[in-house]
């Protein structure tokens, strides 16, 4: 019998696989840094002998090919891909023996992606799983809109069937190992389950309770905006990504890092945001690496702006670089530890107030001006009456439509709020980010509203 173990990546919301039979092994889709998949190969004494990916990832720099090359690993890639490097091509109804115990069975499931592919597990003769990539997740599918508007219409007819293919050819006990669905925005919505079946997901997934006409509209209306750097993601899927370096950057002292910031780049305080709000270097970001630290950086950073990163310690810094180089930001220009005092050379350091909802209610927020920066569906949803509308990752562009003096932010949760705060601080505007769940609003006092005026009673 084969085994099934993931390799989560809960800071991207996704999950590379592998399966063994206790002596040879194959990994799906896998993340840039493959250290983490060979160490779990040798930890249960397999080799990998094949690499599987299911489809062009759109959220991720592949580790595939590298991982292929390091292990010499044959390396299963849908052969209409139009890929830079060499590959074994894959299509539907191939069959792939890996190890003795071990077969895949190659099934088209276009929808996320036209060439998506799906590979059933076959252990003993019978089916017994499924890696379902992008395409059937739990509760849910793959989102249908990441190759353009023109293509959305299509691929989500696409995926509908894809899904029901997957339902109809595979018994109800089949497990299904997705890679997205834990918090990747390449997911319509995020899994509500640890686990599931083809059987399970026949009673809840909506492409497969719904009709296709149905599933589309629910699914399209559902969609909410997706991070920058994902237009950067395919085209370096496809020519195919050297392996990930993970070795400390360049060391900067107090000058070069106000030489960085002078110059325009980009310098990110990687602190919580307590600490950040507490004493930070004029003119860096904070973002803290809890939470989705590596999608909204890359959402925001302009592309191929140096980095520079600021953290307590070396941990934090080589923490930071793992989950930069998963989407393609490989090399921080340079990096310093310690505290911000000693990045600022003994200079003045700059402050944040960190308030909650009762705060702006006590000082009224029809006196001030107040910014929410969650994305549009989360505004369509319930937003503090009177607030400007500007999603955190439109504001380094947008950030002169905000109404003169202190800007109060706020967010869902307060992380994207202090990333706005210290975007704002930056450009020079007094801001105050409230690190408050968007949930006690209503409850301090403040009048909330929906898009269509009408007061709304807040259930988050």
């Amino acid at each position: 019998m084969a085994e099934v173990l993931p390799i989560e990546t809960s800071t991207l919301g996704d999950r590379s696989h592998l399966a063994h039979d206790g002596e040879f092994a194959v990994v799906v889709d896998p993340q840039r840094d493959t250290d983490r998949v060979t160490a779990l190969a040798e930890r249960e004494g397999v080799r990998i002998t094949h690499v599987a990916e299911t489809h062009i990832h759109n959220d991720y720099v592949s580790g595939g090919l590298a991982l292929s090359r390091a292990v010499g690993a044959a390396y299963l890639v849908n052969g209409a891909d139009p890929v830079r490097f060499d590959r074994e091509p894959v299509g539907d109804g191939d069959v792939i023996q890996v190890g003795r115990a071990i077969r895949l069975r190659v099934v088209a499931t276009p929808g996320h992606t036209f060439s998506h592919l799906s590979y059933v597990l076959e252990t003993e003769g019978r089916p017994t799983g499924v890696f379902t990539g992008g395409s059937l997740l739990f509760g849910s599918t793959g989102r249908p809109d990441l190759l353009g508007p023109d293509n959305t219409g299509k691929l989500a007819r696409a995926q509908h069937a894809s899904v029901r293919r997957l339902a109809r050819e595979l018994p109800d006990s089949a497990q299904i190992f997705p890679t997205h669905g834990f918090g990747s925005f390449c997911a319509a919505t995020q899994a509500q389950a640890a686990a599931s079946t083809i059987g399970r997901e026949k009673q809840v997934n909506p492409a497969l309770t719904l009709g296709e006409q149905a599933y589309a509209e629910a699914l399209l209306a559902g969609l909410d905006a997706y991070p920058a750097y994902y237009a950067h993601m395919g085209p370096a899927n496809l020519a195919g990504p050297d392996n990930a370096d993970l070795a400390p950057p360049e060391r900067a002292g107090p000058d070069q890092i106000r030489r960085r910031i002078e110059s325009g780049e980009w310098v990110v305080d990687l602190r919580d945001r307590v600490a950040f709000a507490a004493g930070f270097v004029p003119g860096t970001f904070s973002f803290p690496l809890d939470g989705s630290f590596a999608s909204y950086l890359g959402w925001v950073l302009p592309w191929g702006t140096p980095l520079t990163l600021l953290g307590e310690t070396p941990q934090q810094v080589a923490q930071a670089q793992r989950e930069l180089v998963r989407i393609g930001i490989d090399r921080p220009a340079a990096a310093a530890t310690g505290q911000p005092g000693q990045w600022s050379g003994g200079q003045p350091l700059a402050t944040l107030r960190l308030a909650r909802f009762g705060d702006l209610a006590t000082a009224g927020p029809e006196n001030v001006a107040v910014l929410d920066v969650r994305r549009a569906l989360e505004w369509a949803g319930g937003h503090v009456a009177g607030a400007v509308h500007i999603p955190f990752s439109d504001l380094p562009r947008r950030a002169g439509e905000i109404p003169p003096g202190e800007v109060w932010v706020y967010c869902r949760t307060g992380y994207r709020s202090t990333v706005a705060a210290s975007i704002l601080a930056a450009a020079g505007r007094p801001a105050i980010s409230i690190d408050d769940e968007f949930g006690n609003a209503e409850a301090a006092g403040l009048t909330l509203t929906r898009n269509d005026g009408q007061s709304k009673e807040t259930t988050r």
